[in-house]
């Protein structure tokens, strides 16, 4: 039998109060998506404000992020290096900036991703809400930038 461990409601909350908090204090808005270790939304985040369309562009970057174990954008780097097209038959797979996973004892236990800003700043902010959510699970991971 395995135990999978997971990101929760409690880490969710934590990783959008982070982000919220910074994109306040820079005054932006974004759509912010936290997901379990299988892609599925725990929790989203549409600020007053934010583009429509990032609702669901956060939401296909963390169930990448979660399903291929990497942060999106180096997975579209990876297929632009390569002269790979970015297709898989499921709609939700991108390759743009801003979704990271989450890591615990060596697992992906879920992912963050952020929509709405330039991407490199969508990637800064999904990586400072999972760092939020490894020091709450002490041992848990954040990607470096790259």
């Amino acid at each position: 039998m395995r135990n999978v461990l997971e990101l929760g409601e409690d880490e969710a909350v934590q990783a959008i109060g982070a982000i919220r908090e910074e994109l306040v204090r820079r005054r932006k808005v974004a759509v912010i998506a936290v997901a379990d270790s299988r892609g599925d939304l725990i929790s989203l985040l549409r600020m007053d404000g934010a583009p429509y369309p990032s609702v669901q562009v956060a939401s296909n970057k963390a169930w990448t992020a979660a399903r291929e174990r990497s942060s999106t954008g180096d997975l579209g780097r990876a297929f632009q290096k390569n002269g790979w097209q970015m297709l898989n038959s499921d709609i939700r797979y991108t390759g743009w900036d801003g979704g990271v996973p989450v890591l615990h004892q060596g697992e992906v236990v879920g992912a963050v991703a952020v929509s709405g800003l330039e991407p490199s700043e969508d990637a800064e902010l999904a990586r400072l809400g999972a760092a939020r959510i490894a020091e709450r699970l002490g041992g848990a991971t954040a990607p470096p930038a790259r």
